[in-house]
């Protein structure tokens, strides 16, 4: 099958997935998998062919991707089980001055959930939250919108979170994750100013009852960071977070200034993103040790790969949906007509994130299944280079928090812990996320202008 057949059979294949993980509640991987089946059927590929191009599209998932994300998670939980999350926290606090609370509590979400899931996230910092609020007299509602932008917007764009690690590797820029996690800080200033200015005002029309009646946050804050024992110091909560960072950045600084040798080899082997989050994964068992929690270290490893395993399994149907795609002959059609593509651009995988994301709920989900949709379409949008393909992840990280409602557990964290009655997390937490992933795919068109 060629021509526009295909095109709507993909389309009725992308239709049909939506309904049956959104309406049916069908697991992801199950969806995805039997969808790339029938879609494989249907654009006749050979069928001696097809049980192999489905297992190269799932174990190529593994090879790249699956050791960076079960190691950067492993990272996050010993920052969570340590309280090195809320020891970073803190730093920001200082940093940004307790008169400044919204401000405060937005960029500590956003420092935190680089390494630590969203959700998990807002529960480990609610507390301080609930703290500010009390002391500085600052909306609960505006402080709860704040927190839940900060934290999504590093959960979507800036690695090691899964989601961009995955549509980094997918898309091919997994030796450049240096450059995808620069691009991710750059792509996160409109929306958290965006975040920012609309959690202020919504806060004046919505009043939370988590406050209200509540035992004393001071209280609650001091027993949290009591359970936790002494604090580790900044340093050592930095060290597995900035380390691997630093070797990255070593590797590309090798790489451009042309070293050559043992130097430029050291440097290429520990800048390789598997390598520098095994170093700190090293840091953070450290971390966790020095911390007098060793017998915790089976269990938190358990369950890290517990955590993950969904991730990966989903993530590598997505690679079979992308090899089945790009084993028809979609993408020479597509090729033969690149104009019609090339006029929505960088908007392409932003809006295909989006539908997903809207459909389903999981923004993991959403990028990883929109990076094994768009791989195989890269050249054809016209991104090619290692800053444009950068661009795309962050397209499609824009598309995958447009936007969070009932579909999405984090929906429910946010309105549960703030508070906030399933209306007024519509009206508060789903808006923002609207207002941010307008404000992302902005910026990124812009700086497509500008970079490109």
């Amino acid at each position: 099958m060629t021509g526009i057949a295909l095109i709507i059979v993909f389309v009725v294949a992308i239709a049909a997935m939506i309904v049956l993980i959104s309406k049916f509640k069908v697991h992801p991987f199950l969806t995805i998998m039997g969808i790339s089946l029938l879609l494989a059927l249907a654009a006749g590929l050979p069928l001696r062919q097809i049980p192999g191009i489905i297992g190269q599209g799932f174990s190529a998932t593994f090879t790249s991707i699956g050791i960076v994300i079960v190691l950067g998670a492993f990272i996050g939980a010993v920052l969570e089980k340590t309280g090195a999350a809320l020891k970073l926290a803190d730093i920001v606090i200082r940093l940004v001055g307790k008169k400044r609370p919204a401000l405060a509590v937005e960029l500590m979400g956003w420092v935190v959930s680089i390494p630590v899931f969203c959700d998990s996230g807002f529960v480990i910092l609610d507390p301080i939250r609930r703290a500010l609020a009390r002391r500085t007299a600052a909306s609960s509602v505006t402080l709860t919108i704040c927190l839940s932008c900060g934290l999504y917007v590093a959960h979507v764009f800036i690695p090691p979170t899964p989601g961009p690690i995955a549509a980094a590797q997918t898309l091919g820029a997994g030796e450049n994750l240096l450059l995808v996690m620069g691009i991710g800080v750059l792509c996160s200033i409109f929306p958290l100013v965006a975040g920012y200015f609309y959690a202020r005002r919504i806060g004046k029309k919505i009043v939370s009852a988590d406050v209200d009646g509540a035992p004393d946050a001071d209280v609650a804050y001091e027993d949290l960071l009591a359970s936790y024992g002494r604090l580790p110091s900044g340093l050592a909560s930095l060290a597995p977070l900035v380390v691997p960072i630093l070797l990255m950045a070593l590797s590309s600084v090798s790489a451009m200034a042309g070293w050559t040798g043992q130097i430029a080899e050291i440097a290429a082997f520990l800048g390789a993103p598997i390598i520098a989050l095994a170093v700190g994964a090293i840091l953070a068992i450290c971390l966790l040790f020095s911390a007098g929690k060793k017998e915790s270290f089976y269990t938190l490893t358990n369950d890290t790969l517990k955590t993950v395993g969904p991730i990966l399994l989903v993530t590598a149907a997505g690679g079979v949906l992308g090899k089945v795609i790009a084993s028809s002959d979609m993408v020479n059609f597509i090729t033969e007509h690149a104009s019609v593509m090339q006029t929505l651009g960088i908007f392409f995988p932003f809006l295909l994130a989006a539908i997903l994301k809207s459909a389903q709920g999981s923004s993991t989900v959403a990028i990883t299944t929109t990076a094994g949709i768009v791989a195989p379409m890269l050249a054809v949008l016209g991104f090619v280079t290692p800053v444009q393909v950068a661009l795309v992840v962050m397209a499609i990280g824009a598309g995958a928090m447009t936007v969070s409602h009932a579909n999405d557990s984090y929906f429910w964290v946010v309105t549960n812990f703030g508070g906030l009655t399933p209306s007024q997390g519509y009206r508060s937490h789903t808006t923002m996320t609207l207002v941010i992933g307008l404000a992302s795919i902005a910026e990124i068109f812009l700086l497509s202008l500008i970079l490109i």
